[in-house]
């Protein structure tokens, strides 16, 4: 057992799919040429007025629900001051004392443990621009297309006990943010960030030490080993005798190590204020209760559905429920060929196989459920086997072209005939006499060579049932 106590909270910042940005009708595309999606608004020339985006709030509000927070009827925004170059006003418009949702939480599973994690608060603010330094280092260009696109932070409390936690936390979060629809979630795009708060105390203690807080956690891998490093980091201080520091730490993913910033900032650092340009954010029952309406059914309660409804194991259900486009995909195929466990093998081996070789979503391997619908019927009715259907689908993949067309273009209809299979079995038995001798001995697992052996030399066309029989037949 370890000396020391992990405790971790999360914040995380949300960009959310609107069309404009918060204050203005700037696009919020994201790929554009630097300082193209900017106007006088968003880069806080004197003189001009923020008016607030409502779709930004009634994403905030899907977002809170879908996370059991409590909506606040009244909030307000606030200015968060502090001098950055990439800030073009120097302030951001925030929420701070009056946010828009609080009490929250969401519930997460490692090692077979449940826990839930609390979240202290949902606020609405506005994104900052980005600095590109030259490789030089001599000096750093500023690019305000992202200031101004509408963000959520969403705060965890100190709930967190590992780092194996503080990643299904974000795994689970992103999911319900992908099935809300309130964002695209794409982290290699800057969509979803993450800073951690990480700190370590005696065990049994309820004292928290001193935190440290990371940042440029850009994939949930970083997180993960950012926060095994500082937890290591942190113990072998506090052994040596040293004193942990609140401070801001950056993650280099090379060097596999944290490296300090600068010390961490409180919030009377930032001078909050009430903005007076903003009039408050009123929030009533009817609003709350039609975005309620509107929340699709989420990934725990899809998963309970496919465990106790379709039957299928856990395992596979929190899988495929993890992303909302694939539980869509799964469904769909299951519409045509109904046949839970069938569909879920296949989405949980071969499509997940070429997805993650191909680095890619399904939306984006060009698969249809109906293509792959037909594919399972023809494995079904016996015209191809198990073998043979996994060799349509790669070409299926490779062409765009239909598995019944692949089968006729190729040849590959499964050999049903017994006396051709027959033919092929009396070769394989004369071939591997030693196996034969072994089966009959009683090793079982010799028939599965031989099955093996009928399968190469139909080129995998022969029927495995008829196979498998005539093989036991012919041995006895």
């Amino acid at each position: 057992m370890s000396k020391y106590e992990t405790v971790i909270g999360l914040e995380v910042h949300v960009e959310l799919a609107t069309e404009s940005k918060i204050f203005c009708s700037c696009p919020t595309a994201f790929g554009a040429g630097p300082n193209t999606h900017v106007c006088p608004v968003c880069l806080g020339f004197p003189g001009t007025l923020p008016v607030l985006n409502k779709r930004a709030v009634e994403y905030a509000l899907r977002a809170a629900l879908a996370l059991n927070c409590h909506i606040s009827s009244f909030a307000k925004f606030d200015r968060k001051n502090y001098f950055y170059p990439d800030l073009p006003k120097a302030y951001q418009i925030s929420q701070y004392d009056l946010p828009l949702a609080t009490g929250g939480y969401l519930e997460i599973q490692t090692a077979g443990v449940t826990r839930r994690i609390g979240i202290t608060r949902v606020h609405l603010e506005e994104d900052a621009g980005k600095l590109v330094h030259a490789p030089s280092g001599e000096y750093s260009l500023a690019d305000y297309n992202r200031t101004g696109v509408p963000l959520i932070e969403i705060v965890s409390e100190p709930d967190i006990r590992s780092p194996e936690e503080a990643r299904a936390y974000l795994e689970k979060l992103k999911s319900i943010l992908q099935y809300t629809g309130v964002s695209d979630v794409k982290m290699e795009e800057g969509s979803l960030r993450c800073d951690a708060n990480i700190s370590i105390m005696p065990a049994g203690s309820t004292r928290f030490g001193a935190r440290a807080e990371i940042k440029n956690l850009n994939s949930f891998k970083a997180v993960q080993r950012g926060l095994e490093y500082e937890v290591k980091r942190q113990a072998q201080l506090l052994d040596a005798g040293g004193k942990v520091v609140q401070e801001t730490r950056r993650w280099d993913e090379d060097k596999g190590e944290t490296y300090t910033m600068r010390s961490k900032e409180e919030a009377h650092d930032y001078r909050y204020f009430p903005d007076p340009d903003l009039v408050p954010v009123m929030v009533d029952e009817t609003w709350v209760a039609a975005i309620r309406q509107s929340l699709p059914e989420l990934p725990d309660a899809r998963r309970h559905r496919y465990i106790y409804e379709l039957g299928l194991p856990p395992y596979d259900a929190g899988v495929i429920t993890a992303s909302r486009a694939m539980a869509d995909f799964f469904e769909a195929v299951l519409a045509e060929y109904p046949d839970a466990k069938t569909v879920s093998n296949w989405v949980m081996g071969e499509i997940t196989r070429y997805l993650n070789a191909s680095n890619m979503e399904i939306t984006q391997s060009g698969l249809s459920p109906a293509a792959l619908a037909e594919l399972l019927k023809l494995q079904a009715d016996g015209t191809i086997s198990g073998t043979i259907a996994k060799t349509v689908f790669e070409e299926m993949l490779a062409t765009g072209h239909r598995a019944a067309d692949i089968v006729k273009e190729k040849g590959l209809v499964q050999i049903s005939h017994e006396p051709v299979i027959a033919s092929l079995v009396d070769q394989a038995i004369a071939a591997n006499p030693a196996t034969v001798s072994d089966y009959r001995s009683g090793k079982e697992k010799a028939l599965g060579f031989l099955v093996g052996q009928v399968m190469k030399l139909s080129g995998g066309k022969a029927n495995p049932e008829l196979v498998n029989r005539l093989l036991r037949e012919k041995l006895q």
